[in-house]
């Protein structure tokens, strides 16, 4: 692990073996977004202003389509490859928000290992940071991606540092503009009006969220053992809106509130609306299709 002092854009090419091309590496460790760090595949490296305006990623319409690609868990290359066809950009810049995990740098990493196969430019954007290296805000650095993925972890710690901070505030311009968001475990649930968490100590329980899409969401749902059980019963009891569930690898894409497409990074992994029917708790299968 690298020194919580050390920048992400430190990381030399020895270090991160599947870099095959030149990759755009902003972190709020040390350069914090300031600056973009250029890296070669020779290991040279140049560093200069912010390439692009905040808005040039973000032309779109006030009526642009507003879309989210979630999964219950993992993701990973499938999924962040979707995600970039889902931009329209032959090379999108797709940026990783790690709040979740405390900006954890092992997951950074594995963001960059999921890219390196595909022809994206990849970013990292930490919200633990100071005002002398965090030159840009919120708002600049966001706003100028084609993508976000929110990464998995604690989610009630998560909304508590974004509505500190108005990430939130940012992340719905975002998704107005046509920016899309995603993520995975708390990088989904993160966008619902509420869901399932094991942000608290001793048991899962309710978390509130942005509210971006309406309902409620469960990830990991063949994962970890309390998270089925327990969503059909706040369902059924009234305590928890209807909403979706996720296995592991399996997602969904949402234009607005809507479901366009059920997709899955494996066989088996399986999506459900969970509601209540005539009384009774109902699970239904929304069939994926496959992504690679």
């Amino acid at each position: 692990m690298l020194p919580r002092d050390h920048s992400i854009s430190l990381i030399q090419p020895a270090d991160l073996p599947m870099l095959r091309r030149d990759f755009l590496v902003t972190s709020a460790l040390g350069t914090a977004g300031a600056l973009t760090t250029h890296m070669t595949p020779d290991g040279s490296t140049t560093s200069g202003a912010e390439e692009r305006p905040a808005s040039a990623a973000a032309t779109a319409s006030p009526r642009a389509t507003r879309k989210i690609l979630i999964a219950g868990g993992g993701f990973n290359t499938a999924f962040i490859r979707y995600m970039a066809t889902l931009t329209g950009k032959a090379r999108p810049r797709i940026c990783y928000l790690p709040t979740a995990s405390a900006d954890s740098v092992e997951g950074s990493l594995s963001f960059f290992r999921s890219c390196a196969p595909l022809n994206v430019e990849p970013f990292v954007q930490e919200s633990f940071i100071e005002s002398l290296s965090q030159k840009l805000g919120w708002d600049e650095v966001l706003l100028s991606m084609d993508a976000i993925v929110c990464s998995g972890g604690n989610t009630l710690n998560q909304q508590a540092i974004w509505k500190a901070q108005g990430i939130d505030v940012v992340l719905r311009q975002a998704w107005d503009r046509g920016i899309v968001l995603g993520g995975a475990s708390a990088g989904s649930l993160c966008w619902f009006e509420e869901g399932t968490t094991d942000s608290r100590p001793k048991a899962l329980s309710i978390v509130k969220c942005l509210g971006f899409l309406k309902g409620s969401h469960s990830p990991h749902y063949d994962a970890e053992a309390g998270r089925r059980p327990l969503y059909q019963k706040l369902i059924s009891s009234g305590e928890m809106k209807p909403g979706y569930a996720c296995d592991n690898d399996a997602g969904i894409y949402f234009e607005d509130n809507e479901v366009k497409r059920v997709v899955s990074a494996r066989a088996g992994a399986q999506v459900y609306y969970v509601s209540m029917v005539d009384g009774k708790i109902n699970e239904r299968t929304m069939k994926p299709d496959a992504i690679a």
